[in-house]
């Protein structure tokens, strides 16, 4: 109830005045400004963190994550093909070019490190490089770089230094059939076939992950 209502208050705040919204041809690409998207980041911080390096494990890291991966992801919330409580408030005052500006800026900032994630007998980073052909897991490598870095043009995600425990509840939310904007059922598919302990040691592992 607590965030709820921390979550009305900053969307109230972004419509009172927080981010400047400017008519936008709908359906346009919009090409991003960091500087712009720094502005209108006001809302976002009390989550997020200083330039996107969110402190509170179970939100995640928006600091160098891939500019078309944010963008499609703050579009899902706005168009509730992703469904968040917490993100559902905080977009619907937003515009196309507020959407692309602050992808442009929380993607041009600098992850922190992770913190060593507990992966002790290395089953988490096994099963990022290389899967589990008994069960039908495909390797993370394949999508998200052999150093989680992501594939920006793909719209995969940067998964490397991430917050263990946001990555553990995105896949859980993945394979229960609760976050649905996965192109063509990607994650929902590999999620399917993981146990908790491989969601909960490929956390551990990509955490650790600092390229």
């Amino acid at each position: 109830m607590k965030t709820w209502l921390i979550s009305l208050t900053v969307a109230a705040a972004l419509v009172g005045g927080q981010v400047q919204a400017t008519d936008v041809k709908p359906g346009a690409v919009q090409v991003g400004d960091a500087k712009a998207g720094e502005a209108k980041t006001a809302a976002c911080l009390a989550c997020h963190g200083p330039m996107g390096n969110s402190v509170v494990p179970m939100w995640p890291k928006l600091a160098g994550q891939g500019t078309e991966y944010l963008h499609k992801q703050l579009m899902d919330f706005k168009a509730n093909n992703r469904v968040n409580e917490q993100m559902t408030p905080m977009v619907l005052p937003l515009n196309d070019q507020d959407m692309a500006d602050l992808a442009a800026y929380f993607s041009s900032q600098v992850q922190s490190p992770g913190a060593p994630g507990s992966d002790p007998v290395g089953l988490g980073e096994r099963l990022y490089r290389g899967g589990n052909a008994a069960s039908g897991v495909p390797a993370c490598s394949g999508c998200h770089g052999p150093q989680g870095m992501g594939m920006g043009l793909a719209k995969f995600p940067r998964v490397s230094g991430q917050h263990a425990q946001y990555i553990d509840s995105t896949l859980k939310l993945f394979r229960d059939g609760k976050r649905l904007n996965d192109p063509s059922s990607m994650m929902r598919g590999v999620a399917a076939r993981m146990t908790d302990q491989e969601i909960a040691a490929v956390s551990q592992y990509l955490q650790g992950v600092n390229p």
